[in-house]
This record gives structure tokens, sequence and C-alpha cells, in this order.
């Protein structure tokens, strides 16, 4: 099979390269030229076809998919950077998968597709963790990352193409074991159920040797071995780096309305038997990987702690506003008065642009067709 992987560089993507490799099929990767990326490439340079390109870019997307039977469609651009600039996410998320379906619709034999989505589509589940396909998508407020899926996802089901849909749920590798200051917004009490990106990349893969699949949404998750709470999680991540349990307040972490929960799984295992590591087996290849270096991390428990929580936005709000109202001295009044009074119209600005953009990708065709315009689509 000749294969185009977008993405192929990210987290998941390289894990599906490695897979789709494995089983001997030629891939033609397509992601953006950059430092990181051409560090990345130079290791399968020999193996595979690369092409540099942007989703953004038209004639770009339609020479990379050129006498491919399969695109699987990774790249999109992801919180936090989707949060700090939302447009460029609806370019790429949006714009990018439009390209996509439309250079597949040009082709005289159009390849099937492969797009991945999020379990972010469905937004905050804690009241109601098991989730569903049939589930309405209801998003977060705010949440342009899941606004911009939701907005590819129509795209791509009204194309009049040969699709399936995977909405992946929280993605955990050894290769990214970074404290990304994401981690904070999170709710403690949110469910969730992990799944390892080699197993999302073994999903994929027997996606393609399936006939079950095509027109249809699955939930991707690692099953229910793979379930538990943030809260849980995080203190076992901390106790196996060598930090320890409750090693951050609570208050470092955000109540606000986010996604994840627990998935229905039932129809993508019974078709692509990907679901092969627990829960527990991830904390087994963490306790490898961070090794010895656990009684290091030990030595600078206190300095991890200051770093991380000024990082956190939730905690630094916390330390401001954690005298009771009325009990700020007058100079903490004037300030306060005067910080909001100079950023005003930036505040009502921002909240306009965010309605602005969450209008926008709301605003989806009846069906696809391949003359319209990127503003015909959003």
């Amino acid at each position: 099979m000749k294969i185009l992987l977008t993405g192929a560089f990210g987290n998941i993507g390289l894990y599906t390269l490695r897979e789709l490799l494995k089983r001997n099929h030629y891939v033609r990767v397509f992601d953006i030229l950059n430092k990181i990326n051409k560090k990345l490439a130079n290791k399968f340079k020999k193996k595979v076809e690369i092409f540099w390109g942007d989703l953004r870019n038209y004639s770009d997307v339609e020479k990379a998919i050129e006498n491919v039977d399969f695109v699987i469609h990774l790249a999109a651009i992801i919180p936090p950077l989707a949060d700090e600039n939302p447009e460029l996410a609806k370019e790429v998320n949006v714009r990018g998968t439009y390209n996509i379906v439309k250079a597949i619709k040009a082709q005289s034999i159009p390849p099937k597709l492969i797009f991945t989505s999020s379990i972010a589509v469905y937004g905050d589940r804690r009241k109601n963790p098991l989730i569903r396909v049939s589930d309405p998508l209801k998003p977060s407020k705010g949440d342009i990352y899941a606004l911009t899926k939701i907005a590819a996802e129509k795209i791509v089901r009204e194309a009049g193409i040969d699709y399936t849909i995977f909405r992946l749920t929280y993605i955990t590798s050894v290769e990214k074991l970074d404290l990304d200051p994401l981690m904070f917004k999170m709710p403690l009490d949110t469910y969730i159920e992990i799944c390892q990106a080699k197993d999302v990349a073994f999903a994929l893969a027997n996606a393609l040797e399936s006939n079950e699949v095509w027109g249809k949404i699955f939930n991707i998750a690692g099953g229910e071995k793979c379930r538990t709470t943030y809260k849980e999680y995080l203190n076992n991540m901390m106790e196996i780096f060598g930090l320890g349990r409750n090693f951050l307040p609570e208050q470092a972490y955000d109540n606000k309305d986010f996604h994840c929960g627990y998935m229905d799984t039932t129809e993508s295992q019974k078709i692509l038997k990907y679901q092969r590591h627990t829960l527990e087996d991830y904390y087994n290849e963490v306790r490898e990987k961070v090794g010895v270096k656990r009684h290091f991390m030990v030595l600078i428990k206190n300095l991890l702690r200051t770093i991380l929580l000024k990082k956190s936005e939730p905690y630094q709000k916390f330390r401001f506003f954690k005298k009771k109202y009325g009990m700020f001295t007058v100079s903490e009044n004037k300030l306060i008065r005067k910080l909001i009074a100079s950023n005003y119209y930036k505040i009502e600005q921002l909240e306009q642009r965010i309605l602005e953009l969450e209008r926008l990708l709301k605003k989806e065709p009846e069906s696809f067709d391949e003359s319209m315009e990127l503003s015909d689509v959003i």
C-alpha cells in the first residue's frame, strides 16, 4: 500500500510511521519543515519519501496526495498552541483538512482517508463519564481546538469520500514525559482512560487492512484496564518520578470544564484489536524510562515544585485572590483597579475574538462541494 502520513514527526506520527514501515508499506510523509522535523526526518530518509509542505497551501497538499492509496491525517495544531493562537489552529486544523479532502476528490482514483479527531469534541464529562460515539458533541466553552476538530469532522463526513474518523482519548507516551503547563488545565476529579501512542498507531495500521471501518466514527482508548482519575494518575506519576503523592496543591489545577472521560470502545476494539497495553504497563515503562534519574529528582524536588507552581495559572490566581473579599489593602485595591482599567479593552476584545471564532467554526455547510471557498466551509 502507498500511504500519505501527515504530521509524521509528531508524537503519534512517529509511532505510526514505525508501525507502517514494520508492515512494509510505502510511506510518503508530509510535514512542515523546521529544525526538529528535519532532524527526525534524517533517521528515516532512506526508508520513506519525505514531502515538506504546508497544509494551508492547497498546491502542496495536492502534490503530496498524488498516487497514494490512503491518507492518514494526523497533523494538527494542538493545545497549548491552539489556545495561544486560535487563528493558526483554525487555519491548519480546518483549512488544512478542507485542502486534504479537496485534493482527495481531485484524484482520478481517490484515496481513502483516516482522520484523527479528539475526545475534546465531547466536552466536560465529569458528571457522565462514559462516552459513546453517538453522544452529542458539546465542547467546553472557549475550547477552540475542539471546535476546529468538530468543523473538520463535518468536512470529512460531507465530502462523499471513503473515510473513517478516530476520536482519540488521552494519549500517553514514554517519549513525551515533560511536565507541560497544560497539565494544570484539567480538573483533578476528571475521569481519564489513557491509550498509549503505540497502540493508536497499531489501530491506524490495522484500519488500512479492514473493510469494516469506512464511513464510520470510532472512539479510540485503552480499555477498562486503562481507566483512572486524573488525580490518581498524577499521584502515581509523581511517585514514579520520586516527587511523592500530592506533590502539588489542589489549587494548582483548574476546576473549569475541560474534557476526557471513559470511552466505549467495544466496536473499535472488536474490529481493530489494538488494546495491547494497560495503565499498569505504562507505569512500568515510565519507571524503566526514569530509572536512576528518580534519585536526582528527589534532590531538586523543592526547586521543581516552585518552578511548576509558577507555570500554573490557577495557582497564581489563587495566590493573588486568596485573601477574602474586602481584605485587600488600599494600595492593593488601587493596583487591581488600575490593572483592570488599563487592560479593559484588551480583555473585552479577547472575549469577542473567542466568541467570533466559535461562531465561525460552528457555521458549517450542508454538504461538501469541491468548488467551495474556505469561507463557505467555516
